[in-house]
């Protein structure tokens, strides 16, 4: 929405649909390279056994510098950033994210 975006968008297919099939389905790329990260792998170990790209490795960089820009809150593409490229400990960032403060989002 800072970009101008219609927040309806995100309701749709496009948007939310693509979410759930991204995170429910055993034949995502993105669910299967998290689950490795998830079992303790390190970045190289779960990249491998994917075999396929994760674009959140990559774009998850630029995410943050572009909602950074805009002075947008993007606490679950910062600690994908710090798992993906500052090494730490996925249960580490579960309980960052879990302990935020309440916020209408």
């Amino acid at each position: 929405m800072a970009l101008g975006a219609d927040p309806l968008t995100f309701a749709g297919l496009a948007g939310l649909g693509d979410l759930v099939a991204t995170c429910s389905s055993p034949l995502s790329r993105n669910r299967t390279f998290g689950e490795h990260l998830g079992r303790g792998e390190t970045l190289e170990q779960a990249q491998a056994a994917t075999r396929q790209t994760a674009e959140g490795v990559k774009s998850c960089l630029a995410i943050r510098d572009l909602a950074h820009t805009h002075n947008v809150d993007m606490p679950i593409t910062e600690q994908v950033e710090l798992v993906c490229h500052e090494g730490v400990n996925p249960r580490s960032a579960l309980i960052a994210l879990m302990s935020r403060e309440t916020k209408p989002e």
